[in-house]
């Protein structure tokens, strides 16, 4: 540790930061936990934890305020033919996840972190301090100046920790956006909805339905923007799309959303580097989002994990062995699913016929298991099981697709097109 300051200062606490303080203070480092808002406070999101992300609670001891536990899901073809999606139990995961609010998962950890011995500080980050050597030796909040022998950036998709490090590339990136609203509602299976922007020509995104919490569902819309990062007005979209949910019978015709947010998607570990020198980033920040179904929350828990154990074992190389972790932890699932995004967003024909098979009578019995888990990027650590050795085939040759393509943008920007 430096002659003052802290062992670690954790900038964001989102599920990601709240996560790595809450681990550092348990094992005996002085950790500052900073964020420019006052809690408790929401955050647009889908509000569903992955098997994985339950999992971290599990070893972790956390309990959270859950509105109920999740397990089959049902995913909507663009035909309006479903497939149920079942939940398996996993070697090292549960069978489920469960369903949280934001505003109360978000708060109950870094509660925790606190209880554990972080600090909390409430600030805007606006500078990093860096020494000779281009180390950062601290970061600056609102006039404050947090130093710490290692930083460690939780702070979403825009991380202001990556950008004022140098570590953000835009270009590089894989975007994607999303907006969300609650509405009344009782959702017996969380729906996953594949739309179409025209006959055969797929909507570069899915709609979503979850269970909530007192009665209110949590309904949005997301699209993938390949390696471009542009205003993406959805507000449009959603509403066509709860009109579908009503005509469908998912919500009732009188059934009305409330205030919708969005926000700024990361996808596939791309934009940054895992860590520079003494600064690591984590969830969000680090891109950890999944190009496929986009959840965030489960990866974001699970790198800070990581980031805060590399840290404990030895701080002077808590980069290099985070980055060796993470790609551990990773590295088989998030190249293949950000080239086949990739592959998908540049033939909106094809999807659309895939995810119209994938969806027809006899053969949804036959894939549904194998896309379950493909699809969630839960093949690494599955019982064994055909489906099982499936989804390890096609994570393969995903994997392959990654080698042989660099990607690209979508040959059209996906704002502005419509639902139906």
């Amino acid at each position: 540790m430096t002659g003052s300051g802290y062992d670690a200062v954790v900038v964001g606490a989102g599920p990601a930061g709240s996560i790595a303080a809450l681990v550092l203070a348990r094992g005996g480092a002085r950790v500052a936990l900073a964020d420019k808002a006052a809690f408790p406070r929401d955050k647009a999101c889908g509000d569903l934890i992955g098997p994985r992300g339950v999992q971290v609670l599990a070893d972790l001891g956390l309990t959270v305020p859950d509105a109920g536990h999740g397990s089959d899901l049902l995913a909507v073809g663009p035909s309006g033919r479903r497939s149920r999606l079942p939940a398996f139990t996993g070697r090292s995961y549960p069978g489920h996840g469960i369903v949280v609010p934001r505003v109360a998962f978000d708060n109950a950890l870094r509660k925790a972190a606190l209880a554990a011995g972080a600090v909390g500080v409430r600030a805007r980050i606006t500078a990093v301090d860096k020494g000779p050597d281009g180390t950062a030796r601290a970061v600056l909040a609102d006039g404050q100046r947090l130093a710490g022998d290692v930083i460690i950036g939780a702070d979403g998709a825009l991380s202001t920790v990556a950008r004022l490090t140098g570590m953000l590339d835009s270009a590089a990136a894989l975007w994607g956006f999303a907006v969300r609203a609650y509405v009344p509602g009782e959702v017996p299976l969380p729906l996953l909805v594949l739309l179409e922007s025209a006959p055969w020509r797929i909507y570069p995104g899915y709609g979503w339905l979850f269970p909530g919490a007192d009665g209110q569902a949590n309904v949005g819309i997301g699209i993938g923007m390949g390696g471009t990062r542009q205003s993406a007005p959805l507000r449009g979209d959603l509403d066509r799309f709860t009109e579908l949910l009503r005509s469908r019978g998912d919500l009732r015709l009188n059934a009305d959303i409330g205030p919708v947010v969005g926000g700024w998607l990361r996808m596939g570990g791309t934009g940054t580097p895992a860590a520079a020198g003494n600064v690591l980033l984590v969830g969000d920040a680090a891109g950890l989002i999944n190009p496929l179904q986009g959840e965030g929350i489960a990866p974001a828990m699970i790198s800070a994990r990581l980031a805060a154990e590399a840290v404990l074992a030895d701080p002077c190389r808590a980069g290099p062995a985070y980055a060796r972790a993470l790609a551990e932890a990773f590295g088989r699932y998030l190249p293949g699913a950000s080239a086949l995004q990739r592959a998908l967003l540049h033939r909106p024909w094809a999807a659309s016929a895939s995810m119209r098979l994938v969806t027809a009578p006899v053969v949804r019995r036959l894939v549904a298991s194998t896309w379950s888990i493909y699809w969630n990027g839960l093949a690494d650590g599955a019982q064994p099981r055909p489906a099982a050795w499936a989804a390890r085939g096609v994570e393969s040759l995903t994997t392959r697709l990654a080698l042989l393509t660099r990607g690209g943008d979508p040959p059209e920007p996906p704002a502005g097109r419509k639902a139906p």
